[in-house]
């Protein structure tokens, strides 16, 4: 599932590309891709004569202010989340049609924005003038602060922290407690911070609370730097992959051996998820019983 950096690279394609530009017709390929309105008729209406005044993103949430192209009112907006598999590409309108793409929204004459999505558990909704983003894209209002907010503080992330006893790989994944980090993210963090990922949240120390958080948004930011990561779906709008994944110390490296100390990275499940670690160097916390 594309996590923070990915669908951050994402939006700045966007805001490059889209800004501005009038969105001239639709096309919905699955109507179940729809989340709101009821009916892809109405999603395709609600989006006649507006035009994208910018993109923002929320945890792993895009979502486009539109305006209208004959007012100057607001149009409400263009929400989309990819799920596991969604891709959002800016291409040419002459381009093959790829066989999961599920929307299209033209873009002028010559360009369109496609969503595909080969596993079709990603959603898009149009969300009227007269509701609040928040009433129709719900996830949202549950989401914890983002990473680079000063509202995830440390002080903040170990008052969270005391109160689970579930194994901290697991807690941290938690999207109610920080916007955006997934499985990739969560064990690059816990390598950079020497945290074994069974460790149990409330056993780390305050040191160890402040290294992890800083360890969270150091490789976020070095992953927005590199375009994201790309092990499967993942593309930027241009189509392109994201580069951290040649550098994750690691993710997705099971039986190479550590970038630090040689030791070769294991594989283990933890709340469901594949979780990669270096047993050496993530030995400090190591549970005990």
């Amino acid at each position: 599932m594309p996590e923070l950096p990915e669908v951050e690279t994402v939006r700045r394609g966007l805001d490059r590309y889209t800004l501005d530009r009038a969105i001239t017709g639709t096309e919905v390929l699955l109507p179940r891709t729809i989340a709101h309105p009821e009916t892809p008729q109405e999603f395709s209406f609600g989006l006649q004569h507006t035009k994208i005044q910018g993109w923002h993103r929320r945890g792993k949430y895009l979502y486009a202010q539109l305006v209208s192209t004959k007012t100057p009112e607001a149009a409400g907006w263009l929400g989309v989340h990819l799920r596991m598999t969604g891709q959002l590409l800016w291409v040419e309108s002459h381009t093959e049609l790829h066989k999961h793409t599920r929307v299209r929204l033209f873009l002028g004459k010559d360009r369109e924005i496609r969503f595909v999505d080969q596993r079709t558990f990603g959603q898009m909704w149009w969300i009227p003038p007269s509701k609040q983003l928040e009433q129709v894209m719900t996830g949202i209002a549950k989401l914890g602060p983002e990473p680079f907010d000063l509202a995830f503080s440390t002080g903040y992330f170990a008052a969270k922290l005391q109160k689970s006893s579930r194994n901290i790989k697991t807690v941290i994944l938690d999207q109610n407690l920080v916007a955006g980090v997934g499985n990739i993210y969560a064990d690059e963090a816990l390598f950079m911070s020497k945290i074994h990922p069974n460790t149990s949240a409330n056993q780390l120390t305050i040191d160890r609370v402040e290294l992890l958080r800083a360890s969270i948004i150091a490789v976020l930011q070095l992953s927005i730097e590199q375009g994201g990561t790309t092990f499967s779906n993942y593309l930027s709008v241009q189509g392109t992959n994201g580069n951290y994944g040649g550098m994750a110390w690691v993710y997705n490296r099971t039986k190479q051996p550590c970038r630090v100390c040689g030791t070769p990275i294991e594989k283990i499940r933890l709340g469901g998820r594949g979780t990669h670690y270096c047993p050496t160097c993530q030995s400090h916390d190591l549970p005990t019983s």
